[in-house]
């Protein structure tokens, strides 16, 4: 997905060992800095995340999706009940998962005597951050995914996984790609959810996809947001404890009534939701995104939606807040936010995520989706 006036979902890899335990340090730079100008509608950046094991670097272009499929061409609907206990109230006994594959840990093995290895390391990575799958690769879907949730139950922790192969991804931008249908995109979904195991996870769904998708014709879109919403279904049926947030973009992209209108139509109030997600690969500051959820959770609990819903905010890179001329592509004089955790202290706020990872360039710093040590370092110093 790319930016549009904004920073993208980028495609990269998770992080890296296990360490210290989440929030257990905080580094500067954490707080939020002062507001800056609006920026781009969107986040963006490379298509180079990571599952394991991890593709290369870079993914290649896919080739151009086919049509969206008819809704009766999208598998059939799963239904499901809403969990029985909300993420924030099983966040205690449950500290985030820190991935041991990552970009930033192979960097930090092979470069023992470089002299910002100690910063990157303390406030990068040992820090936990989502896993990202991007490819449509039904075959291993499956595998990668359990590989991720066995690792985290083995340590009764909870991982943090981004989906993100829905078709036409990014409307054709500089993230293009994803499953080449709908059909074919909920096949991938099925053995995705097959991977989830029984342990609590994180599943965030489909970065940009609800945003965005009014650049989508009104059928095309009422088919994305249909399979979104069997997506959820799915994923919750296959593991009850599986946590499904939506997106709804960011404080300065759409606005809240509209953005609960098509989160709607997505399934993002249905017993299948833990709720919505905002602000990922972008730098609006924490208080402008808790703000902005709320009122989208407001909005969505008027349409019909369940009571009881959450908001995870992406806090990898917004301790500065946003670049005062909007730019998105990895922009100077940014900070990490404030540390992972499930514990906010913030009402209907689940937890502050790193679902983008520090490091991880747009496509200006490195390439996309690559890590880069210096823009790293730049970031948690």
């Amino acid at each position: 997905m790319q930016e549009k006036r904004g920073a993208a979902v980028a495609v990269a890899s998770a992080v890296v060992a296990l360490a210290v335990a989440v929030g257990l340090f905080t580094a500067p730079g954490e707080g939020d800095g002062p507001a800056g100008g609006p920026d781009a509608d969107r986040a963006r950046s490379g298509t180079s995340r990571v599952p394991v094991p991890r593709p290369p670097s870079s993914l290649p272009a896919s080739p151009t999706p086919s049509p969206p499929a008819s809704p009766s061409a999208v598998p059939s609907v799963v239904r499901t009940t809403a969990p029985s206990t909300p993420l924030r109230e099983q966040r205690r006994s449950a500290p985030l998962y820190l991935h041991p594959e990552s970009q930033v840990r192979d960097w930090i093995r092979d470069n023992p005597g470089d002299w910002r290895r100690a910063v990157i390391e303390s406030r990068i990575a040992h820090r936990p951050a989502a896993v990202w799958f991007t490819e449509y690769a039904p075959e291993t879907i499956t595998s990668r995914v359990r590989a991720v949730t066995s690792g985290a139950a083995a340590e009764g922790r909870v991982p943090v996984l981004v989906a993100y192969a829905v078709p036409d991804r990014d409307c054709g931008g500089a993230s293009a790609g994803g499953a080449p249908d709908l059909a074919a995109y909920g096949g991938w979904i099925d053995r995705f959810a097959a991977g989830l195991g029984s342990g609590e996870v994180v599943v965030i769904l489909e970065p940009d996809a609800i945003a965005q998708s009014d650049c989508l014709p009104e059928g095309p879109r009422a088919e994305r947001l249909a399979a979104l919403a069997r997506a959820g279904r799915v994923l919750t049926a296959a593991n009850p404890r599986a946590r499904v947030y939506y997106d709804a973009g960011h404080s300065h992209w759409n606005a809240p009534a509209h953005q609960a209108a098509l989160l709607e139509r997505a399934g993002a109030g249905s017993a299948a939701s833990a709720g919505i997600f905002s602000n990922v690969s972008n730098f609006r500051r924490t208080s402008d995104e808790v703000a902005y959820d709320r009122k989208v959770l407001d909005a969505l609990v008027a349409l019909g939606g369940r009571a009881g819903l959450g908001a995870v905010i992406d806090t990898s890179r917004n301790g500065a807040g946003p670049p005062a001329d909007g730019r998105w592509c990895d922009p100077d004089g940014r900070r990490i936010g404030r540390a992972p955790t499930l514990d906010t202290g913030e009402a209907r706020i689940d937890g502050y995520l790193w679902v983008k990872l520090p490091g991880e360039s747009d496509g200006c710093k490195g390439a996309a989706g690559a890590f880069s040590p210096s823009y790293a370092y730049e970031l948690a110093r």
